[in-house]
């Protein structure tokens, strides 16, 4: 056994020695991003909330954000052909830096919202180049590997910035002698977020990238593709958009849950989006050697499906420990397939088409999220958390069945007969 685990951990570790110099830096610009995005998704809701607005302007914050990636998806994927992989990356990082900074500089509804139509059209500019880059900088033998240590490292930083994010108005509201919970104590410490995240445009500066010919940027290519395989889009990208409404409808309004269900502070939660991150970050780091020993739809659908039986406890048990044990699996294991299927989409393309796709993808992603957190914040007024819990539960079960109807059934029906 202790020889199986040797072999194991020796196998995981070539893979990552394989990783090219540019995804190394890209994953450097990732834990940096990574620990400042945790803190950020902490403690937003709550400096909105501290500024004397309700849930149901976040639902809009978060519906403007991700409508208007998913209107400018399209666009962006032409974009991030015109600009090459490495431009629009640093573009992307650039804008949400400034937003983020521009958000507790003048902290109004009308620039909370322009705010964060700009920051949703930097965040699908960056979400389309994602897929492509890693695609491009990888080679077969680590590229599953690479997709997900991408995310897992992320996540395992968003652990560090959710602890830190705990404490950290703690901190400023000390140095600025006002209180943890009031608006100055958080925006200072999202200040800090916008800081870090320009830190973390520095090893993007450093990645290098061949300049990619005319045909490489062709734009009718991916319409091309579009139209010779319309069943095969549909099919890679209608579940996503379904698991989208059901993320949507709880997952933005979590810190907000368990203060208002659990009475909970923000330390504890902080610590709590720590550990969850955590988790999640170890799932996706083990995702990799699972899904070559079973495959990738396999993973997919199995992991998810598990998640739900805890999403169940999440929503609706009246113990917080309870919660928030179910917290941690379900973050793990309904997440750690999302870069083995995002590899297992790209494999599904030509080249010339990848940032297209990836684009489609995004906005299946974003189209959930652009509608359900609207929908949530008004439910959570009226009638609290049990309705969008109810709808995720429902609709996450749909799409797990979609995922083994269109490509887990399909494989096993390929199989030769043993």
């Amino acid at each position: 056994m202790i020889a199986g685990i040797r072999h194991s951990v020796k196998d995981y570790g070539d893979h990552l020695i394989a990783f090219r110099p540019n995804a190394r830096l890209y994953l450097t610009y990732g834990i940096i991003a990574g620990i400042a995005m945790g803190i950020f998704r902490l403690l937003f809701n709550f400096y909105v909330l501290s500024l004397g607005f309700d849930e149901k302007l976040l639902g809009n914050l978060v519906t403007t954000s991700n409508l208007t990636a998913l209107i400018v998806a399209l666009p962006m994927g032409y974009l991030a052909d015109y600009l090459g992989r490495k431009s629009s990356l640093l573009l992307s990082g650039v804008i949400i830096c400034l937003t983020i900074g521009m958000m507790v500089i003048w902290p109004v509804p009308s620039i909370l919202y322009g705010m964060n139509v700009i920051s949703g059209a930097a965040q699908s500019l960056a979400a389309v180049t994602m897929s492509p880059f890693l695609m491009e900088n990888s080679g077969e033998h680590e590229r599953t590997y690479l997709f997900s240590f991408s995310s897992g490292i992320q996540m395992v930083s968003a652990s560090v910035g959710s602890w830190i994010g705990g404490y950290l108005p703690s901190w400023v509201g000390g140095m600025r002698s006002v209180e943890a919970v009031s608006s100055q104590a958080y925006g200072g410490s999202i200040l800090v977020v916008s800081m870090a995240l320009a830190v973390s445009i520095l090893p993007l500066i450093m990645i290098k990238m061949p300049r990619l010919n005319h045909e490489e940027r062709t734009i009718f290519a991916p319409f091309s593709y579009a139209a010779k395989n319309p069943k095969k889009l549909t099919q890679l990208i209608l579940p996503m958009l379904i698991t989208s409404f059901g993320a949507g409808l709880i997952m933005p309004f979590m810190n907000v849950f368990f203060r208002l269900q659990y009475h909970q502070s923000d330390q504890v939660i902080g610590v709590l989006f720590a550990w969850g991150s955590l988790a999640m970050g170890i799932g996706l780091l083990a995702a990799p050697p699972l899904a070559d020993r079973l495959g990738k739809i396999q993973i997919v659908v199995i992991t998810q499906g598990l998640s739900i039986p805890f999403l169940i406890l999440l929503g609706f048990s009246p113990l917080f420990w309870v919660s928030g044990v179910a917290y941690y699996i379900r973050v793990a294991l309904m997440n750690m397939s999302s870069p083995v299927y995002q590899t297992f989409v790209m494999e599904q393309v030509e080249p010339s088409s990848r940032a297209m796709v990836a684009s489609l993808v995004s906005m299946s992603w974003n189209f959930g999220w652009a509608i359900s957190p609207t929908i949530s914040g008004i439910l959570q007024v009226r009638y609290g958390f049990g309705p969008p819990f109810l709808g995720t539960i429902i609709l996450y079960i749909v799409s797990v069945f979609l995922y083994w109807f269109f490509w887990w059934r399909k494989s096993e029906a390929r199989e030769p007969a043993g």
